[in-house]
């Protein structure tokens, strides 16, 4: 039977309508449109043609991948943040809301410098540091990561949104010294995997199943990775700037850290549900 692209989007929305009514029409013209290769705005300008029975079906596959616990960003293989589209995969992490925190801390300490350079430690799709090139044109940005899949959509990432002149793209540890190269940095910023050994049984399955292990197990107390705090320390400028997200409650562990290693300074930001979500510290001079 052929079919409009409305009746098409209106029998998934049905589909979901029970399990996510808020979300049902939004998803439902996401899955239609990634199934039609139209854009969701392409897909309302034609609602009522006729589609291919190739995209009824394919909007069914994604519906029941979408219904098995699938994100739907990795779904769509794009995501937005920032108000930047980022391409994803399921070899980095799907960016969130909850990382603007540490983003907007990290321009501001930016906004105030010339020709500021950063390291964006821990970077998978590349979104903090891609966001920072975007708003703060004078940048230079490093993007690292240990996986050299992460680091290939990072490169995708910094060419779609047209900063890869003043983006570099390198292979680091954050668990273990960086090598030379990585140094004169005004400012290290990191979402680093922070998830605790109780708390990875206890993920979605949207979560658990899907996005890689890698980005999340931050170690039995969820704090392996704040040890940035002395591995990468002499990488930053005297005077420069470490920031970092971190999960719930983690807050005064990775301030304690931060200030054993010589940082200080701190300041803190909520997220938008009012979660204090990360942390920006002064390399301090050492007594």
């Amino acid at each position: 039977m052929v079919k409009t692209y409305s009746r098409i989007c209106m029998e998934l929305r049905s589909r979901l309508a029970a399990l996510e009514p808020e979300t049902a029409l939004p998803v439902s013209r996401e899955l239609t449109a990634k199934a039609a290769g139209k854009t969701v705005e392409e897909l309302l300008r034609d609602l009522d043609l006729f589609a291919p029975d190739s995209t009824a079906q394919m909007a069914e596959e994604y519906l029941e991948e979408y219904l098995a616990g699938r994100p739907l960003a990795y779904i769509l293989g794009e995501w937005s943040f920032y108000g930047l589209p980022m391409k994803v995969t399921e070899d980095v992490l799907i960016p969130r809301d909850d990382t603007t925190a540490v983003t907007d801390l990290a321009l501001e300490a930016l906004s105030a410098m010339e020709k500021p350079r950063t390291l964006d430690l821990c970077t998978g799709s590349g979104c903090i540091g891609i966001a920072i090139a975007k708003r703060v044109p004078a940048a230079w940005v490093t993007l690292a990561d240990l996986s050299d899949a992460a680091l290939g959509i990072a490169r995708e990432n910094a060419a779609r949104n047209g900063v890869s002149r003043r983006v570099n793209v390198v292979r680091a540890d954050a668990l273990r010294k960086p090598p030379g190269f990585l140094s004169g940095f005004d400012l290290i910023v990191s979402n680093p995997p922070y998830i605790t050994g109780e708390e990875m049984g206890q993920l979605d399955v949207s979560v658990r199943e899907y996005e890689p292990h890698l980005a999340l197990f931050g170690g039995e107390g969820g704090l392996d990775f704040y040890a940035i705090c002395l591995n990468y320390r002499d990488s930053l400028k005297p005077d420069g700037y470490l920031c970092f997200e971190f999960g719930l409650g983690q807050e005064q562990a990775v301030s304690e850290i931060l200030q054993v290693n010589g940082f200080g300074e701190l300041r803190f930001r909520r997220d938008a549900s009012n979660i204090i979500r990360a942390v920006i510290a002064r390399k301090m001079e050492r007594n």
